[in-house]
Parts: C-alpha cells; sequence; structure tokens
C-alpha cells in the first residue's frame, strides 16, 4: 500500500465548491484502499492575496515542491482587477508553472455518450469523442522577450511580444506527445505555423527529427494551426494526440473543450520532467473552467471538470489506471442517469454541485 501527499489549493470563485467534491472523493478512495491520500490546503490566486498580499507565498511554493501532486481549482475574478500587476491572481498560477517546471500541458477532450447532444457539433461528429491537446506551457509568446509597450509619440504606442523556442523545448514536448499516443491509439498531430513562422519552421523540423530518432512506431501528421482548428469543428475524430506551442494550444484546446458541451466538463495536467533519482514527476492538475465569481456560492458549479482532474492525477502521477478508469466510468454513468448541472442541464435532471458530487462518489462505490 502506497500513500501519496496531495497540495490542495481551492482558489477563487467556484475553486473551493468544486474542490469540495474532490476531497469527498479522495475519502472514497482512501475508505476503499489499499492506496492512502493524505491532503493539506493551501491558498492561492485573490484569496492568497487577501491573506498575504502576494498571489502565493514562498511557504506554499516550498510545500508544492514537497508534494506528490498539486491538486488547483481556480483563480482570479473581478475583485481583483486593480491589483498591481505583478500580484494579480493568475501570477499564483504561473509562478507555479515555472518553478515547478511544468512544461508539458495535457488537455483531454472527451465527450461522453450522455452529453453528445449538448455539443455545438452534430452528435455523429462527436460521439465517442476521445482526443488529447498537448500544449508546450512554458516557452513561446507568452514568455519570450523582450516583451514590452513603448510610446511613440504623437499618440502612437508599439507593443511587443516575442515568441521563441530553443530545439530541446521542441524536443521534451513532442516526446510527451509521442509517449502519450503509444498508450492511445499511436497517432500524433503536430501543429504550427511554418509557412509564416520561423518558430513554426524550427517546429516542424525537430518534431520530425525526434521522430525519426525515438518514435518511428508511432504515425506522425503535420497541419497548420489555422487548418487545424478547422478541422476540429469538420472532423474531430481524425484526431488523437495534437502537439502544439503554448499559444496555439491555448487556442485549440479551448475549441477542443467545447466540442464536449461545456468547459466545466475538461480536466487537464501539467508536467514536468521525471525526476530520475525518485522516479517521481512534479505535477499540477486542474480544470480547465475559470473561476466563475457571478455562481460561485450558489451550488451550480459543474463538479466534473475538478474530479476528473484528480483522476488524471492517479493516471500521470502515481500510475493508478484502473482507479482512473474508475473515475471515468463513474462520471460517465451519473451522466447516463441525466443528472445534469446548471451549464449542462438542457435535456437532464438538474442537480446542484453537491449532488452531482453525490451521484459520482455512489457510482464509485457501486463499481468497487
Amino acid at each position: 500500500m502506497a500513500t501519496y501527499k496531495l497540495l490542495l489549493l481551492p482558489g477563487d470563485g467556484i475553486g473551493p465548491e468544486v474542490m469540495e467534491e474532490v476531497k469527498r472523493v479522495i475519502a472514497a478512495f482512501n475508505k476503499r484502499g489499499p492506496h492512502r491520500f493524505e491532503t493539506e490546503d493551501g491558498l492561492v490566486g485573490g484569496s492568497a492575496y487577501d491573506a498575504s498580499g502576494v498571489a502565493i507565498t514562498d511557504e506554499t511554493m516550498d510545500r508544492a515542491m514537497a508534494a506528490d501532486a498539486v491538486i488547483l481549482g481556480a483563480v482570479g475574478g473581478p475583485k481583483w482587477a486593480d491589483v498591481p500587476y505583478e500580484v494579480r491572481p493568475e501570477a499564483g498560477l504561473l509562478r507555479l508553472r515555472k518553478d515547478l517546471a511544468l512544461y508539458a500541458n495535457l488537455r483531454p477532450a472527451i465527450c461522453y455518450p450522455a452529453l453528445a447532444d449538448a455539443s455545438s457539433l452534430k452528435r455523429e461528429l462527436v460521439d465517442d469523442l476521445d482526443l488529447m491537446v498537448v500544449r508546450e506551457l512554458t516557452g513561446g509568446v507568452y514568455f519570450g522577450e523582450p516583451k514590452t509597450i513603448t510610446d511613440l509619440g504623437n499618440g502612437q504606442k508599439r507593443a511587443v511580444d516575442t515568441q521563441v523556442y530553443d530545439t530541446y523545448e521542441i524536443e521534451r514536448i513532442s516526446r510527451v506527445a509521442f509517449e502519450l499516443a503509444r498508450k492511445r491509439r499511436n497517432k500524433v498531430t503536430s501543429m504550427e505555423k511554418n509557412n509564416v513562422m520561423k518558430s513554426g519552421v524550427l517546429w516542424k523540423e525537430v518534431v520530425n527529427q525526434t521522430h525519426q530518432r525515438e518514435a518511428k512506431d508511432v504515425t506522425l501528421e503535420h497541419q497548420l494551426a489555422d487548418s487545424g482548428a478547422m478541422q476540429l469543428v469538420r472532423n474531430p475524430k481524425q484526431f488523437d494526440v495534437i502537439v502544439t506551442d503554448n499559444l496555439f494550444g491555448d487556442i485549440l484546446s479551448d475549441v477542443a473543450a467545447m466540442l464536449t458541451g461545456s468547459l466545466g466538463m475538461l480536466p487537464s495536467a501539467s508536467l514536468g520532467d521525471i525526476d530520475p533519482k525518485t522516479k517521481k514527476r512534479r505535477a499540477l492538475y486542474e480544470p480547465v473552467h475559470g473561476s466563475a465569481p457571478d455562481i460561485a456560492g450558489k451550488g451550480l458549479a459543474n463538479p466534473i471538470a475538478m474530479i476528473a482532474s484528480f483522476g488524471m492525477a492517479l493516471r500521470y502521477s502515481f500510475n493508478l489506471g484502473a482507479e482512473a478508469d474508475l473515475i471515468e466510468k463513474a462520471i460517465s454513468a451519473a451522466l447516463a442517469r441525466g443528472l445534469r448541472t446548471a451549464d449542462i442541464a438542457s435535456g437532464g435532471k438538474a442537480v446542484s454541485t453537491r449532488e452531482m458530487g453525490d451521484a459520482i462518489i455512489e457510482e464509485i462505490e457501486k463499481a468497487a
């Protein structure tokens, strides 16, 4: 029996509500055994700013470094719109990603059969959809320098953001994509803009080299990112694993998310390298949805993405594939009963955050 240490960071808005359902799921797994999960809570985002004047404290970062995995709710909201830029709620998330060296963002887009009609696309296009977007998370235009706004005079300004990628950054993210594909349908589609961007030229070159050197057994295709976005809404089931840079990954993963019917349904994982000594990899798991302060405290939030994020932790941090499968099956079974939170309520029985958590836990216990 193994014991795993989890740092839970509920965050802001609906974060604490959906995290409460994760705590209940964790309790169900601890009761079931044989593995045990020890948890401690911390503050991040606006709640951390209110308590300490920063988006995340050094002490919380130390606890994140020591944890086997970090589970994050969501951060931000209009309450903190006017705080200094360097301590805005999102700065806490960015520091977690940077200090934990989490360069690989995994965003699955899975359409549960019971929700196929909730998608904006026709049922036949999304029924049984299961694809994974692998987004490079710590490079590219979001982190490149220079990043400036210059006053040119005469009422004119110039803004500059710099897209920068080094070979090693592209190698390691493509390696993650190839490893994932081997456990899925063995196909990777790399997306960039090599027709107009030098970073895209290097991206395609390095992905090809890594494929030839390390992953010839995996099918590799290339698409321009704009064409890939079109294909995601034209024929999404043609994709298995999509690997792309930080900017395009941000956009394409949100497109993929909406194919499933709601952002409230989708988890994500942010992974670092495996430590050669401990054989552990630092990781953070979070729902794709935001803090939704307009519905906070009303029992309307969908906890599925948060619970599924814990499921991804079971799979990618602890190699507990059977337990991760159990969570996915429990979510599917709860939805098949017609239970729906407000964001997916069309055609089903409207339930609260707590009631959806109850149903998923009931299905976990039933299957166990």
